[in-house]
């Protein structure tokens, strides 16, 4: 029997990964030794893992910065609109291997780093996540950047470079703590300072009212110190720019008001001016009203459009004169996106810059405005809508306030016209909400002042229409669209799961890395038992991996065998970690009556982060825990039910776990998950989906076919059905046994024995004031998990589902998203094609 590939060997015979050419292989150790040599001036013999994470980093850069120049010299000759996709989370994990992928010099690389004696995977370790972004909609920014370039627009993404992203999550005794993510502590070898674009951003001051306009005067600044990093399309030579904007005091900060002696004291307090980019605020669907975030939107808006508005006026290569003065034809060659009410402030900054800096009419900086900028919701969630203090925001920003209140007196001057004698519509449809305090609903900001409002997802785009946005459809029904999001099959398919990115392309091609959708043509193969074979065996080799990385990092052995049952999500109510906790609870009872049985062995493995103040959040991690200490400890049970809870859940982590995953829990409250991109990312690498008709859910489920998803539970009626009859958790909790034994096993301490009370909170929660009706899908949820354990016991028949939903998950790609985007609110096209590579001689 010959002996088994090493990992590097396996590697080599993959062909996504790109050819290793002699030369190619030659350069590359060239350069590497040169960087490691002359950038890091270290020895071979002294250098560390981390110097040739770097050596090799500098390296792959080397061949990013010559098609980057090109492109962006490109885009100043042809004039093409640009887009901006304004974030204020980028949530991009690593960028080396992605690069690499993107630029076809994996196998070239690994080959090269292995004549060094070196093992790439190791190096790629080195490599901190760039963890700017807290869940989905910030991971959303990052494909859709990978699918800008790969799809050849002129894009941007602006954001804030924090110091600390999102924290990271160590569970000690079984609760979360926060750990401050000091991801430059090393350096960052992507990034490029451009102090030559710093921009001023102004706080504060007083607004005078002249003859000769508008003033905004007596203003504290901040300057706006751009970062950028390349954004590699995949394998057409395109290389767009993400800019993220770093605070910096100016020189003379503080030191007008120089008080005698106050010298010191001045400098020390540049630090409040810098604390703007500090750090990532951690809440993922809760808006907490707190002046710095607000300085954070602020500052990432008033950098972000001067920046805009310089490179529309100078659109000559290498030139800084200005040949464009006039703006009316902005909307013609600048689209802005609005990721979320974050960056709503664009829409009165940009006023501001069109009336009072540039002095046009109001009614023509409107028109401009408004066919310039789109905006994009997020969420339904009443917790998660920005509502700004009247108050804060006039101390903040009082010229931006004047605006928001004539922008609010034109609007609902024309829903009057449109509606006379409605007040009701016209209080439901102000920008400014009447109360205790006075708010600014930044949501009907960013309606009015868009051309297009687009959901996520097909089931919350109704939503919206039909409910929080209803008034605004049923005035303007032509603004509201929806962009069913995607992901990135690169990152999600390409470079996590190459063994079974190969197999596929060994039945299609490799032509579906570009075109989704080509992988439908895996349905002839679906009882091909060749394929069923590679695919089962693909999946088992990721199960192992896995298995072996969660011992070797956290020291649990796992039973590769059992099924591999995985939530991974930010931790929140309406997710509903806590039905998935039912379930183990009341499979574990069943065990335990009946040892017996043949039960189909499961590791349920759950992870995410709760925000730091979320109280409800945090025990629902300890519950995890708790309940994991009592099931893996029990000898009854053995290895046929382990609960791992997954600490520190973030990009990095998702692209080992997600291509080891059976089962893929999405099981939200129908009408709250706006759409879920996880879900996508499961699909696509072969595992079954059990979840509600929520979110993305609904149009996977059509794609692939209903009966070839686990879909349980109530719909969107019948949850407001169950809203309007008064939803009463005691009455399931009567009638269901199990549940009844499951909720009094957490509340009598069964598995908190150390603090009997530990989690009375959440059962108290679940019993009577449960916002997402957990018990009234638990019957449902236990009975749909019976058939998944059922068809479990047929690999075959499993294997033959998941190839069916694979060869669905074609529309769930990041492309066919933007594509959309493109077309239908930006008015660009996008193309396919090759620009000239570097070398190239035109």
């Amino acid at each position: 029997m010959s002996k088994p590939l090493t990992d590097q060997e396996k590697r080599k015979q993959i062909s996504v990964r790109g050819l290793a050419g002699v030369e190619n292989v030659a350069d590359l150790k060239l350069n590497f030794n040169r960087h490691l040599h002359f950038t890091l001036v270290k020895d071979r013999n002294v250098a560390t893992k981390r110097d040739y994470y770097f050596a090799l980093a500098n390296t792959v850069r080397d061949h990013l910065v010559g098609r980057w120049i090109r492109t962006q010299q490109h885009y100043y000759e042809t004039d093409p609109k640009r887009v901006y996709y304004i974030s204020l989370e980028f949530y991009m994990g690593r960028t080396l291997q992605n690069t690499m992928v993107n630029l076809a010099l994996e196998n070239a690389c690994d080959e090269a780093t292995y004549q060094l004696g070196l093992d790439m995977e190791e190096l790629q370790d080195m490599e901190e996540d760039a963890g700017l972004g807290n869940g989905g909609l910030g991971r959303l920014a990052a494909c859709f950047l990978d699918s800008m370039a790969s799809l050849g627009l002129a894009a941007y993404g602006y954001g804030i470079r924090y110091e600390f992203g999102i924290f990271n999550q160590k569970i000690v005794d079984g609760r979360q703590v926060e750990e401050a993510d000091d991801w430059l502590r090393y350096g960052n070898p992507w990034e490029k300072a451009r102090p030559e674009y710093m921009r001023p951003v102004h706080f504060y001051g007083r607004v005078e009212h002249g003859p000769d306009g508008v003033k905004w005067v007596d203003t504290q600044v901040v300057l706006a110190l751009p970062y950028d990093t390349p954004v590699p399309g995949y394998r057409n030579n395109v290389v767009n720019t993400m800019r993220l904007w770093s605070a910096k005091a100016p020189c003379d900060f503080n030191l007008q008001d120089f008080n005698v002696g106050g010298y010191i004291q001045a400098v020390l307090d540049r630090n409040l001016a810098e604390n703007i980019s500090r750090v990532l605020y951690p809440n993922d669907n809760f808006f907490e009203g707190k002046e710095l975030r607000l300085k954070q939107e602020y500052f990432v808006v008033a950098a972000t459009l001067q920046d805009i508005i310089r490179r529309f006026k100078a659109s000559k290569f290498g030139s800084t004169e200005f040949v464009r003065l006039d703006l009316s034809t902005l909307p013609d060659k600048v689209a802005v996106q609005l990721n979320d009410t974050h960056p709503a402030l664009a829409i009165p900054e940009l006023m501001r810059i069109l009336v009072d800096a540039e002095k046009l009419p109001w009614e023509k900086a409107w028109d401009i405005v408004v066919r310039t900028c789109a905006y994009t919701n997020h969420t339904v969630l009443p917790e998660a809508l920005e509502r700004w203090p009247v108050d804060l925001f006039q101390n903040l920003l009082p010229r931006h306030l004047e605006i928001v209140y004539e922008i609010n007196r034109r609007h609902l001057e024309r829903v009057g016209r449109l509606y006379p004698g409605d007040g009701n519509r016209l209080r439901r449809m102000s920008l400014i909400e009447e109360g205790d305090v006075k708010k600014i609903n930044m949501a009907h900001l960013c309606i009015v002042g868009s051309h297009a409002v687009n959901g996520v997802a097909r089931i919350h785009s109704e939503i919206i229409k039909e409910t929080v946005f209803k008034d605004f459809y049923d005035m303007d029904p032509d603004k509201f669209q929806n962009k069913t999001n995607g992901i990135t099959p690169r990152r999600w398919l390409l470079m996590c799961n190459p063994g079974l990115a190969e197999v596929i392309a060994e039945r299609i091609g490799d032509d579906y890395v570009r075109d989704l959708d080509r992988l439908n043509g895996l349905l002839d193969f679906v009882d091909d038992d060749a394929f069923i074979r590679d695919v089962a065996k693909v999946k088992q080799e990721n199960k192992m991996k896995f298995a072996a990385h969660l011992e070797e990092h956290y020291g649990v052995k796992i039973n590769p065998g059992s099924l591999f049952d995985v939530q991974v999500k930010r931790i929140h109510e309406y997710k509903r970690q806590l039905l998935n906790c039912l379930h183990v609870i009341t499979l574990y009872n069943r065990i335990r009556k009946e040892p017996g049985k043949a039960w189909t062995p499961r590791t349920v493995m759950i992870g995410g982060k709760a925000a730091p103040g979320y109280h409800t959040a945090k025990l629902i991690i300890q519950l995890i825990a708790s309940i994991g200490d009592v099931v893996n400890n029990d000898p009854v049970v053995g290895d046929r039910l382990k609960v791992i809870f997954l600490e520190n859940y973030r990009v990095t982590l998702a692209e080992k776990v997600i291509p080891a995953a059976d089962l893929s829990e999405q099981i939200s409250t129908a009408g709250t998950e706006a759409s879920g991109t996880g879900n996508m990312k499961f699909m696509l690498n072969g595992a079954l989906t059990i979840g509600t008709m929520d979110g993305a859910n609904v149009e996977m489920a059509e794609e692939a076919g209903e009966e070839n998803l686990f879909i349980f539970g109530m719909r969107v009626k019948d949850v407001e059905a169950l809203d309007k009859a008064g939803y009463d958790a005691t009455a399931y909790y009567e009638r269901l046994p199990e549940l009844k034994e499951a909720v009094s096993q957490i509340a009598a301490g069964y598995f908190s024995p150390r603090q009997v009370d530990l989690f009375k909170d959440l059962v108290n929660m679940l019993m009577h004031h449960d916002r997402f009706k957990v018990f009234a899908d638990y019957e449902a949820y236990i009975k749909c998990q019976e058939r998944v354990s059922a068809l479990y016991q047929n690999p075959k028949e499993w294997t033959k589902m998941v190839i069916r939903n694979i060869a669905a998950s074609g529309k769930f790609s990041s492309d066919r998203t933007i594509s959309q985007y493109a077309r239908e609110i930006w008015g660009m096209e996008p193309s396919l094609e090759k620009i000239a590579a570097p070398d190239d001689t035109r």
